[in-house]
């Protein structure tokens, strides 16, 4: 589900930062104006939970792969804005450092999977949940629902940007410059596999841990559930030691990333210009697409952009190790300090910011 650069024209890349640049910006003015010692590491932990979970790959119909992105349960814990940003970051990371998901496509793919992710996401989830109380059995539901359509969500929209390229960026033969497939093939082809497993894997993930959250501390939950009947449980020190609970199941799970590299193949609509050209790989592509071949070459605007941006370790592989399993953990781990440093930056930038503005400097 994350767009490579190539794939959208320039025209749609700049309309999608359009887009998504009013609701990043809503999103910030809301989190500074609440940034205290609780949200920063909520910030962090959900950011990189999303960061974790996405790189964990399954085996989708078709031979291609896909992923959960955890945007559901950071939409429930830490409200639309928190989520929001926190998934944007673990976006805009993933596209700097690893290649995944394109520079130009970053306002798609924000859009796409952090802001109508969080939105349907935080709409499901209020709207079934009601008043329950926080420890409810009810909320669990919830928040399985929401989780999976907030990512069968996601990847219809990104299958619509894919699809419409053909449609409107053609050389005046009629080949597309961009995106290959039309929407009667994209969308098939990526809701198949998100209706059928992804969509799976997000609803388990986002009512597991809410359901690890009702146990350990169903005070984060309150955020999100006005008028929910109170959970009884005491109160927890915020900061980073209440979310300790939450780091260790992150290490847990950063510690398994390179399981994520089992499952061959790749994400329908993210192959390299070679593999337009290569035998195998058109195999893949037609078998993933309704038995439709591929052109015989990669169109031309997805040549030209496809090496807009070279990351420092593109696919999650370090160019100096030898091991793709211990290269897939370096990255987990590169990624994650990452998150948490820039989570850091962000609040104390925004401390300073209401420091000065109290003291009128």
């Amino acid at each position: 589900m994350h767009i490579p650069d190539g794939y959208l024209s320039p025209s749609t890349c700049a309309a999608m930062y359009g887009v998504s640049t009013p609701f990043w910006y809503g999103a910030l003015q809301r989190m500074k104006r609440t940034l205290h010692t609780q949200t920063t590491p909520l910030l962090a932990v959900f950011s990189a939970l999303s960061f974790i979970v996405m790189m964990f790959n399954l085996p989708l119909p078709g031979g291609t792969t896909g992923h959960a992105v955890g945007v559901s349960i950071a939409a429930i814990v830490l409200g639309p804005a928190g989520a929001i940003l926190s998934i944007s970051m673990a976006l805009v990371i993933q596209a700097l450092l690893f290649g995944d998901g394109g520079i130009t496509a970053i306002g798609a793919n924000c859009f796409n999977m952090a802001i109508a992710g969080a939105l349907v996401a935080y709409a499901a989830y209020r709207l079934i949940a009601g008043r329950a109380a926080l420890t409810s059995r009810r909320r669990v539901i919830a928040a399985g629902v929401a989780g999976y359509l907030a990512i069968n969500v996601s990847a219809l929209l990104a299958a619509i940007e894919f699809g419409i390229q053909p449609m409107l960026f053609h050389d005046a033969a009629g080949a597309p410059l961009y995106a290959p497939y039309p929407l009667h093939i994209a969308i098939p082809a990526m809701m198949i596999g998100h209706l059928t497993i992804a969509g799976v894997a997000e609803m388990v993930l986002t009512a597991g841990v809410l359901a690890y959250l009702q146990k350990a501390d169903p005070g984060l939950l309150e955020g999100t559930a006005p008028g929910a009947a109170p959970s009884g449980a005491e109160s927890i020190d915020p900061g980073w030691r209440r979310t300790r609970p939450l780091w260790i199941t992150l290490g847990v799970l950063l510690a398994l990333t390179p399981v994520g590299i089992v499952a061959a193949g790749s994400a329908w609509g993210e192959w390299s210009p070679a593999d337009f050209s290569n035998a195998a790989s058109r195999r893949q592509i037609a078998r993933a697409s309704g038995s439709v071949a591929p052109p015989v070459a990669a169109p031309s605007g997805l040549r030209r952009l496809a090496d807009f941006w070279t990351s420092p370790m593109p696919r999650y592989s370090a160019p100096f190790l030898r091991s793709p399993a211990f290269g897939y953990l370096l990255s987990a781990m590169a990624g994650t300090g990452v998150i948490i440093l820039s989570c850091v930056l962000f609040s104390w930038m925004s401390g300073r910011t209401r420091a000065r503005a109290a003291t009128g400097s």
